[in-house]
């Protein structure tokens, strides 16, 4: 009790020495993740507009709950981050173009939209969009719902920004043209035809090991080229990956906790303090299963009748045949051991069925055409009068059918098991038999129905256990991993002999991006990129993840600065370049001055020909594509022979035989059309990148997420 009326005498200064503690802590933190840099406050900066932490994450947050988990946080940041770069930039375009949507001009914005055109909430009684209602709706929601106007002004935003995007590149495209000039061109660039014999050397003929690249041949091209090879910063690694499995013992000791459930057993109930007797899964009374499996099983009891080709393929036949309470097992299915207890079986119970909807509005049908009821009755006994008259049920079905859960693949639905479709649809198909046809109302419309096959079904009842590692086994594999660890830690240098010596594989992954979350061989692996691209993380350090199936033990190799790539770096890309031209070049050496038929015979190559060539897709059958091999084919007379072509894949030579000029046309208008959309349809994308190019943007994104 003294020491008590100690604490609480001094309660007030120890309050006051954990506070500024805590307060000391807290601070001291921020200082060193520099959370009060202005370099850390935002995600990032666009031309001199910045994107705040905070508004950022609100919307990373907001689209993570609408994706509901069917993105990753890396997925989501980098759609958000893009979002708001175009969104910058274009918004520069419209203020400086003067480009923007008044309050007035919303509603034509609006009525151009289908989705909101076509509201019923805002039609008149002749079905017409309704100005008034829908401003009167709007108003309604201010007053009486602020959530749902809340939602509406992200809505009405989204609209505007939406019109003035269409505003600007329809500016764009106007400004795109194909003259008649270039629609003859493109015309000619297709039907202009050659026919040519040629000879190809190729550069496989020459082993790659007898050509030599060297660091300054490969330096020079990359200066050549520095647009080319201009990369952002990297990070290689190399990493031993530790699987955590079950051993042979878990695997033993599965098998046999499944094998003894065939057995009955003694357990005691503490309600009537004696030892009750379980009997074994096959004697078990039908009515105790579904407990005995749920309480045996990773997987509970699943009482739907299955066709034998639902089974596992290796185990249909015998599971498909046992008898009414007959049990097979314990069998290994994949990683997982199985007792399976034959429960029911029903003949006919599934049924293969075919069919065709016609909906009509009023249905909830996405209509291909709007139809009364009337209309759609009509229609579907026209298409149930092809199908009797023996046309082809799936191409009627992929021409008619209005149910895009079939349409596609017929109007086939397979393995359809009692109560799955609505009841006028389920009565047909189990009522009849195989190959009946007719026409069926449902609330969704009218189906022309067929049944195709009936099958026959089980039920079954499956004990399941999977194939883990003991606690036995994961404990030896932590240690395992644990050890190369702290070995590898205390020899960096020689990471590779480490594991080695231990028969440990090591895996080396190059390249990895700052905002790369997957690591070949591991997966989604977001906090190791973290972990390598931080500044403290030093060429050599070791570290353990866990990881999906095990540890992975990694070293990092490599920092790679943002630039221009270094010769290392770019040997993979660069040396084949310059090897292949050296080739060509030994090639072209060795071969001056020949002859067509000559230049087979020093090669031992064959004379080929070639026919109907075009310079809009100029590839050579059996060789690839060789623009500059066609072109020069183009280029020369009918009956000449060109010089030596050095070419794509080899080194070549050729005779034109003969040319095919395209055909004069009186008006090439349709190819100047087409030509125009083909470039209009570019002219968006490139003009954006062009924005995003020239513009400059500070991507602090990796240091959040």
């Amino acid at each position: 009790m003294a020491i008590l009326e100690k604490i609480r005498s001094r309660s007030l200064i120890l309050i006051l020495v954990i506070g500024l503690a805590l307060f000391a802590f807290v601070v001291s933190d921020l200082f060193n993740n520099n959370a009060f840099s202005s370099t850390k406050s935002n995600v990032g900066e666009i031309n001199g507009n910045p994107v705040s932490r905070e508004g950022f994450a609100q919307q990373v947050d907001n689209l993570s709950r609408q994706y509901q988990g069917r993105a990753s946080t890396l997925q989501i940041v980098n759609q958000v981050w893009n979002q708001e770069v175009r969104m910058t930039l274009l918004e520069e375009q419209f203020e400086e173009l003067g480009i923007n949507i008044e309050k007035d001009q919303i509603i034509n914005v609006v009525k151009s939209n289908p989705q909101l055109a076509s509201n019923p909430a805002f039609l008149n009684e002749a079905g017409v969009f309704d100005a008034g209602k829908f401003v009167e709706y709007i108003a309604d929601l201010k007053a009486n719902n602020p959530m749902a106007y809340q939602q509406w002004e992200m809505q009405e935003n989204a609209l505007i920004n939406a019109s003035k995007e269409q505003s600007y590149f329809n500016l764009i495209k106007a400004g795109v043209v194909a003259t008649i000039k270039d629609g003859e061109l493109s015309y000619k660039l297709e039907n202009d035809k050659v026919d040519f014999k040629y000879v190809q050397v190729p550069y496989s003929s020459i082993a790659d090991s007898t050509i030599t690249v060297t660091d300054g041949e490969i330096s020079a091209y990359i200066k050549d080229h520095k647009k080319e090879f201009e990369g952002d910063a990297s990070r290689n690694i190399r990493y031993v990956f530790f699987e955590e499995k079950a051993s042979e013992a878990d695997v033993a000791e599965i098998r046999n906790e499944v094998e003894a459930l065939l057995n009955k057993s003694v357990v005691y109930n503490n309600a009537t303090q004696s030892n009750d007797t379980i009997p074994g899964f096959a004697e078990l009374p039908k009515d105790q299963v579904a407990e005995f499996v749920a309480k045996h099983s990773d997987v509970p009891f699943d009482t739907t009748y299955v066709a034998k080709a639902q089974l596992p393929t290796q185990f249909s036949d015998t599971l498909f045949n046992l008898g009414v309470g007959e049990v097979y097992g314990p069998y290994k299915d994949g990683e997982t051991f199985k007792l399976t207890r034959m429960m029911d079986k029903r003949e006919g119970g599934n049924v293969k069925a075919s069919h065709i909807l016609i909906g009509y509005e009023g249905t909830g049908v996405n209509l291909k055409e709007n139809r009364t009821k009337e209309e759609a009755e009509a229609l579907a006994k026209e298409v149930l009068a092809k199908v009797k008259a023996d046309e082809d049920f799936a191409a009627l079905a992929r021409e008619y059918s209005e149910d895009p859960g079939s349409a596609f693949s017929g109007g086939t639905y397979d393995n359809i098991f009692p109560g799955q479709m609505v009841k006028p649809f389920n009565d047909f198909i189990f009522d009849n038999e195989i190959g009946s046809v007719d026409l069926v109302e449902t609330d969704f419309g009218y189906h022309i129905i067929k049944v195709e096959d009936k099958y026959n079904v089980v039920q079954l009842a499956t004990i399941s256990r999977k194939v883990i590692p003991s606690e036995e086994t994961s404990n030896e594999l932590y240690t395992k991993a644990t050890k190369f660890e702290m070995d590898a830690a205390a020899d960096p240098e020689n990471f590779g002999a480490v594991a080695k010596e231990s028969d440990y594989t090591v895996r080396p992954v190059n390249s990895l991006m700052a905002l790369q979350e997957m690591v070949p061989g591991l997966g989604e692996q977001r906090r190791l990129i973290q972990w390598a691209f931080n500044p403290e993380t030093k060429v050599g350090d070791v570290s353990r993840f866990d990881v999906t199936g095990g540890y992975a033990i990694v070293q990092l190799t490599r920092k790679i600065k943002e630039g221009l790539m270094s010769v290392d770096n770019a040997r993979a890309l660069v040396a084949p370049i310059i090897r292949k031209q050296k080739k060509a070049a030994q090639i072209i050496e060795a071969n001056n001055g020949k002859s067509l038929d000559e230049l087979a015979s020093a090669n031992n190559v064959t004379v080929k020909t070639a026919t109907d060539l075009n310079m809009k897709t100029p590839s050579i059958a059996g060789a690839g594509r060789e623009p500059k091999v066609v072109g020069t084919a183009f280029a020369i007379e009918e009956g000449a022979s060109s010089g030596l072509i050095e070419g794509e894949n080899g080194v070549y030579m050729v005779q034109v035989t003969k040319k095919n000029p395209a055909v004069e046309l009186d008006n090439y208008a349709p190819y100047a059309t087409t030509q125009r959309t083909t470039n209009r349809g570019r002219a968006t994308g490139a003009a954006f990148n062009a924005l995003r190019e020239n513009a400059d943007i500070e991507d602090n994104r990796a240091d959040f997420y």
